[in-house]
């Protein structure tokens, strides 16, 4: 009875694995390539696929995007600077069989042709091109992987420079220059202040000098602001004192001419009649016995 037993476990035992054997779960995110005696027999849609046991092979492919570190390296740019560029790659896989049957190793393939294209292609720049024309490098390298991975079955998406160093001496020289650039800026701006400021100074100069008395006022004006100090001693100039006295005299003439206009007919009556009044006044005071 015993001997049964073992032998029925056995044979279940045997079944289990000839089925754990025939059967690959294929995951959505991929693709299998069927092989039957080193053959490819066709392509697995994702789920339940059975296989012969021994007879068939069933290679799993990933389709999702890969992300591909492109480690630091020295490159001499086109005007013989050394910097250290390092990148990143994003691919993935759109054929399936291609990447299987033409290539033994598409990750390290794929890292290797990307380090020699990064370098082709950042040599062919400048330093200056390399840190402000990131985009177009960008886009010349996945340009190039493109056409050298598109037989291994491969779509590269995106490429983009992740670091560049610069040596010390360069950073120095960068730094020096971006200080002269903010100065040429700073001096610029202030020649422009100035030249605006020339111009409005001879606008004010233009009015001064048709109206006289304005450049007085000013003069004045510039004393007072002077003078809200405390223990402030203002010397005046000879130009200045002079135009002071000019001021004087022109307000004198000015009232001198006032004085000589005559006054109006009833001004004069009104004041003879005051005057008459006046003195008959007086007279009348003066008969009065003390």
């Amino acid at each position: 009875m015993s001997s049964v037993v073992i032998a029925v476990i056995a044979v279940v035992a045997i079944v289990l694995l000839s089925l754990l054997l025939a059967i690959r779960i294929v995951q959505q995110y991929e693709m299998g390539v069927h092989f039957r005696l080193g053959k490819i027999i066709g392509v697995r849609a994702p789920g339940l696929r059975p296989i012969v046991p021994v007879i068939d092979v069933l290679r799993r492919v990933s389709l999702r995007i890969i992300t591909m570190p492109i480690q630091s390296q020295g490159i001499i740019t086109r005007d013989n600077v050394s910097i250290d560029v390092s990148a990143v790659a994003y691919f993935k896989v759109v054929d399936a069989v291609k990447s299987v049957v033409a290539i033994e190793n598409v990750g390290a393939a794929i890292n290797q042709i990307a380090q020699t294209t990064l370098r082709k292609v950042v040599g062919q720049h400048t330093l200056d091109e390399t840190l402000a024309e990131t985009d177009r490098i960008n886009k010349n390298i996945r340009e190039i992987l493109d056409v050298a991975t598109a037989d291994w079955g491969l779509l590269v998406t995106l490429v983009e420079l992740k670091d560049i160093q610069l040596p010390e001496s360069m950073k120095r020289a960068m730094a020096r220059q971006a200080e002269a650039e903010r100065e040429k800026r700073a001096k610029i701006i202030a020649a422009e202040g100035e030249a605006l400021a020339a111009d409005k100074l001879a606008v004010a100069a233009d009015i001064m000098l048709a109206h006289p008395l304005a450049l007085q006022l000013r003069n004045l004006q510039s004393l007072v602001e002077i003078g809200v100090d405390k223990n402030t001693t203002v010397v005046f100039p000879a130009p200045l004192m002079s135009t002071i006295q000019e001021l004087g005299s022109f307000i004198s003439r000015e009232k001198a001419a006032s004085d000589l206009i005559p006054p109006p007919p009833g001004a004069v009556a009104a004041a003879t009649n005051g005057g008459i009044q006046r003195r008959h006044h007086a007279s009348n005071e003066a008969r009065v016995p003390s």
